[in-house]
């Protein structure tokens, strides 16, 4: 009887010390951005940062659940105070950032935007103790694409999408950080109905899992490395 207690003590402790080893491996994750990053009009679980979390653990990278700093409508200066005012456990193994389009939509300045965005990207950087390989970028999402802007100028919208997606691309560029253009996606809409929220205005879990797939080569290629 004492045999077998002993072998199943040791059994148990095994399983526990698997568990404990297999919970210390995952990495933790920092969120930043606006409406796309926290999910406006659809459950969190289907959010893209969460997506990924869940896409990820299919393929063994395992990350904790995403901390996440982001609220609809916010621009990049609005963001800005939100982290300040946030306490954060940084360094962070992962750190996403996504923000501009409440800047474009309220017919903020390009040249503004940038500083701002740079300051972010300083920030994310800073918060992944300053591994750039473990930081990544989200383009703009295109609202003109969307039912809720049928009554606006889609090709305007476009177009100052893309000026600003470009400084994000210029600044990722300079900084040595990965930037994932998931706008064209955002552009298919047409064909693909269930790909918009019940707002009418952003992504579906259907269209997010679009977006994931976009960004799952950035952590395979990383591991792979």
């Amino acid at each position: 009887m004492k045999l077998k207690f002993h072998l199943l003590s040791i059994t148990c402790f095994m399983i526990l010390f698997s568990s404990c080893k297999k919970m210390s491996l995952k990495e933790s994750y920092l969120a930043l951005g606006d409406s796309y990053t926290v999910g406006e009009s659809i459950s969190k679980k289907h959010t893209w940062p969460k997506q990924l979390v869940d896409s990820l653990k299919k393929r063994n990278i395992f990350l904790s659940e995403p901390r996440i700093i982001a609220k609809t409508g916010w621009t990049t200066d609005e963001l800005k105070k939100a982290i300040n005012d946030s306490s954060l456990d940084y360094p962070y193994d992962w750190v996403s950032l996504l923000i501009g389009v409440n800047n474009q939509y309220r017919g903020r300045d390009l040249d503004e935007f940038k500083l701002q965005f740079e300051s972010l990207l300083l920030e994310a950087i800073a918060f992944s103790g300053n591994r750039k390989e473990r930081v990544f970028v989200i383009s703009i999402p295109d609202w003109g694409s969307m039912p809720f802007a049928k009554d606006r100028d889609p090709n305007k919208i476009a177009i100052e999408i893309d000026n600003f997606n470009q400084i994000i691309y210029e600044v990722c560029a300079f900084e040595n950080i990965k930037f994932i253009d998931i706008t064209p996606i955002t552009r298919n809409i047409y064909s693909n109905p269930n790909w918009i929220a019940k707002d009418s205005l952003h992504p579906s879990k259907e269209q997010y899992s679009k977006w994931v797939e976009k960004i799952i080569p950035f952590f395979l290629n990383f591991k792979n490395d």
